[in-house]
């Protein structure tokens, strides 16, 4: 597990491009935080992170948004407006997750199930106006806290 609070944008920005380099290919994150935490920021900063020159935007509207490099792939998800397993299919996450691309996830509690095992979920507080709580860990550490 990893643990840091993060006191800007920019702070934000440059910790996760840091942790992107320590990610292997194919990686899946799922953010859990509501609005305004930070979950875009941190997207930026990783797909910077990855040596990827683009602009990050969040996906609400798209659905998905693809950064695309000359050595790796990001697929970013929002999963805000999915219900139900009929609407995840039809974003066509299954089929992305048969890729060596990373996916990031923002509202991944609506499909915590279909996320893998392995997934990295990063856990966002609001702390204050500028600061907000990381907590990084897997997906099968909250199994064992069950």
């Amino acid at each position: 597990m990893i643990e840091f609070v993060s006191t800007s944008y920019e702070d934000t920005v440059k910790k996760a491009e840091s942790f992107a380099k320590t990610c292997e290919k194919g990686t899946v994150i799922g953010f859990l935080g509501g609005l305004g935490m930070g979950k875009t920021a941190f997207t930026s900063g990783f797909v910077k992170g990855l040596g990827i020159n683009a602009d990050v935007s969040s996906p609400t509207f798209a659905i998905c948004n693809e950064y695309i490099g000359d050595n790796d792939k990001v697929y970013h998800f929002d999963m805000y407006r999915i219900d139900s397993w009929d609407d995840l299919y039809s974003t066509g996450f299954f089929d992305y997750l048969e890729t060596d691309a990373y996916i990031i996830a923002e509202w991944s509690e609506n499909i915590f199930g279909a996320l893998p095992d392995d997934a990295v979920i990063i856990e966002i507080e609001k702390l204050s106006e500028n600061e907000r709580h990381f907590v990084i860990k897997h997906k099968y550490d909250y199994k064992e806290e069950d």
